[in-house]
């Protein structure tokens, strides 16, 4: 296949040997297979800010901190060095975040590298070494969708703990291997502390993983793991190794109106996302 302009430079310096074929293609980037010495990765070519169709980015941009001054200025002003740096900072963000998680004890894959809007990163496969299906494309039983679950919600609980919340989880976002659930996909990735609506984001990101799961194990629909996660973070009373229950009492106090259209408008636009995601496959 023709060689992407962006894997160019990496051929050339020895980073990748073969362009093998593209994976998919997103919102944000598109991903190719690629051969890098004996093994077969990932290469994420992140699309030019004109192309790409992620909504409401400054919503989730929202408390990510910029060390350099002169960058930051630049991409207040909204010059073309500043909109330059800001791609660059929405991009890195994804990076940092793999590695911070990867770190974490989160299934996340492994990076190799950032260059120039490429991310190389590990190929996630399935027990036959075939690339692993997303979950919307696959089946499972009560007993796996069950420890599944338990299992992406100890990964969202230790994103907590290192500060993060992936923003926009779904079925579309984790991947199946042989061991269990792989989460990908972080460009959105939000400040915990430093983003207004990141209450709203991790209720949503709990409640559409948790929907796909009970669609096996129906009473995964009672449980509120998202409101025990976070009174425990505001209390930083949270742990990577807490035990969670699932269960949570409501405060008789008046609703958040803000709050409540916030959810809304952001479960509108989940829905929306959603139906393309399935119409494309």
């Amino acid at each position: 296949m023709k060689v992407p302009q962006r894997i160019k430079p990496l051929i050339e310096d020895g980073l990748v040997d073969k362009v093998l074929g593209s994976l998919m293609s997103g919102k944000e980037a598109q991903v190719f297979l690629v051969r890098c010495g004996d093994e077969t990765r990932c290469a994420k070519v992140y699309k030019d800010v004109a192309k790409r169709s992620f909504k409401n980015a400054v919503q989730y941009q929202e408390g990510r901190k910029i060390r350099n001054s002169r960058r930051q200025r630049a991409m207040e002003k909204r010059s073309k060095f500043g909109r330059d740096q800001q791609e660059d900072v929405w991009q890195r963000a994804e990076v940092d975040a793999l590695i911070k998680l990867y770190d974490a004890g989160v299934r996340v894959p492994k990076t190799y590298g950032f260059f120039d809007g490429v991310l190389l990163m590990e190929l996630i496969t399935d027990g036959d070494g075939d690339v692993a299906p997303r979950l919307n494309d696959i089946t499972m039983s009560a007993e796996q969708a069950v420890k599944d679950h338990a299992t992406v919600m100890i990964y969202v609980l230790r994103m907590l703990c290192a500060g993060l919340v992936h923003g926009d989880l779904s079925e579309f976002n984790v991947l199946q291997d042989q061991t269990g659930p792989v989460i990908i996909d972080f460009p959105q990735v939000v400040n915990a502390s430093g983003n207004n609506n990141a209450k709203t984001m991790l209720q949503r990101d709990v409640r559409n993983i948790t929907q796909y799961y009970a669609q096996y194990a129906p009473e995964l629909a009672e449980s509120h793991y998202a409101e025990e996660m976070w009174e425990l973070h505001e209390k930083s009373e949270l742990t990577p190794d807490f035990k969670l229950t699932g269960k949570f009492t409501f405060s008789t106090k008046a609703a958040d109106v803000n709050s409540v259209l916030t959810m809304i408008d952001l479960a509108y636009e989940d829905e929306q996302d959603r139906k393309t995601r399935a119409e494309n496959g």
